[in-house]
């Protein structure tokens, strides 16, 4: 494949198409990992407090994500359909405004960070001075400039829908690969620590943007795209308006899991423990199939603009096929083999059953899981965000009376359970719901 050649989606092997496309962004996520990873092991120096602080400011991090998912999803669908309709004129006018857009909610976002930051994180009734100090330095630091962040993740969205993962995976691990050096330098050799994170985190966001840039210039994508130009209210609003649903589903999300973390803790720091490296270890389910939910989401765009219907469903197929089979085997994995993985992150004896109920519980939903998140993609492609976000929402929330109601009566495995079982109803309703929408609308 020639520099800077998009993958094409609208023609050929459909297999190849998607793992083409799939396989880059994958990698990222698991790039992410890693660094997730030793990014928690160098802030873990610092001590508990650093970590506490930094884990409560993140939260809204994750709100900000939330945020920018409207017009993310919403360029994303639309770039891709007017890419398939050969339709140069669209694609542009919905990059321009998927950034005028994402900029403004990056502005106002960091003006309310920045004014009620102390507010902020009052709501977490921390009682350490040296602790509530470090979170508000982190927050305005990190979210105080969100806007490059929020120009990353447009990045990424349009990219992917253009069938350029590849450039996507270039720039998101140059950030990556420079916050693991400057995160050491800055915590320790300059001694700035909670803060020094933030600034790896902030100086690594900007080197990112710098890469998606010099790459933009080399594409037609991108030519004659002027941000500072008057906006375009239709196009905006066209974008926002397929991005919402995903947008609130996206933040409810993080406030249900927020308070399901506080549920986990009232059951001890043992709990706290088997959940946060659980989680990590189940990542490896979710990460491969979003990965194939990008790439599925993309190729559904595109060719649901060239109104190749019959191709739509065949993609979708395809791509169910291949998730499908990474949720059974990871499903068998977690649920045979649980002692030997669990006890490859911790080692001490009295938590590992702990671990092993919580592996072979959340094991048996992993395919639904799966499908649930693909499915999802195939939706967004097609600009109906709307049936996921219902399904997310409503079924997401009950895990929070059923955790409460089966904690009870299992102790934390009633958690577990709550988190498995909203999992399995919301993968089947939704691949229902798909089946049934393609059939009655995607007419070959």
């Amino acid at each position: 494949m020639k520099k800077n050649q998009s993958i094409n989606l609208l023609h050929g092997p459909i297999f190849k198409s998607l793992s083409l496309l799939a396989i880059p962004i994958m990698a990222t996520y698991f790039i992410q990992m890693a660094y997730n990873l030793v990014d928690m092991l160098w802030i873990g120096f610092l001590g508990s407090g650093a970590v506490a602080s930094i884990g409560v400011s993140g939260n809204f991090m994750y709100l900000a994500n939330g945020l920018v998912n409207m017009p993310k999803i919403g360029s994303q669908a639309l770039v891709g359909q007017s890419l398939g309709a050969n339709n140069q004129e669209q694609t542009k006018n919905y990059i321009q405004a998927a950034f005028q857009s994402s900029l403004f909610f990056a502005l106002i976002y960091g003006i309310i960070i920045i004014v009620f930051q102390k507010y902020l994180i009052q709501l977490f009734n921390l009682s350490d001075p040296a602790i509530i100090q470090d979170a508000q330095n982190y927050l305005w630091i990190t979210c105080g400039f969100i806007v490059f962040s929020f120009v990353n993740q447009i990045f990424t969205g349009i990219l992917t829908a253009a069938g350029h993962s590849k450039s996507t995976f270039i720039a998101t691990t140059t950030g990556l690969v420079l916050n693991l050096i400057l995160d050491p330098v800055l915590i320790f050799v300059f001694n700035l620590r909670v803060i020094g994170a933030a600034l790896a985190t902030i100086l690594a966001q900007i080197i990112v943007t710098l890469v998606f840039l010099y790459n933009a210039k080399n594409l037609d994508l991108f030519r004659n795209i002027r941000i500072l130009s008057k906006p375009e209210l239709n196009h905006i609003s066209e974008i926002l308006k397929i991005g919402f649903p995903s947008s609130v589903q996206s933040m409810l999300f993080t406030c249900i899991s927020m308070y399901i973390a506080r549920l986990i803790s009232s059951f001890g720091a043992i709990s706290v423990a088997v959940q946060k490296v659980g989680s990590q270890i189940e990542s490896i389910s979710w990460m491969a199939a979003d990965g194939f939910s990008a790439s599925i989401n993309a190729f559904t765009s595109q060719n649901y603009g060239a109104k190749n219907y019959s191709r739509v469903k065949q993609g979708y197929k395809t791509g169910m096929l291949v998730v499908g089979l990474w949720g059974l085997l990871t499903t068998a994995v977690l649920i045979f083999l649980p002692g030997p993985i669990f006890s490859c992150f911790i080692h001490e004896t009295n938590i590992l059953p702990y671990g092993i109920d919580y592996l072979i519980i959340l094991g048996y939903s992993q395919l639904f899981m799966c499908i649930e998140i693909a499915t999802q993609g195939a939706f967004n492609g097609l600009g109906k965000t709307l049936p996921p976000s219902i399904v997310s929402i409503i079924f997401t929330s009950t895990r929070i009376p059923m955790a409460i109601l089966l904690s009870h009566y299992l102790g934390v495995n009633g958690v577990w359970w709550a988190i498995s079982i909203s999992s399995i109803i919301k993968g089947t309703i939704l691949v229902i719901w798909f089946i049934l929408y393609s059939k009655r609308r995607l007419i070959s």
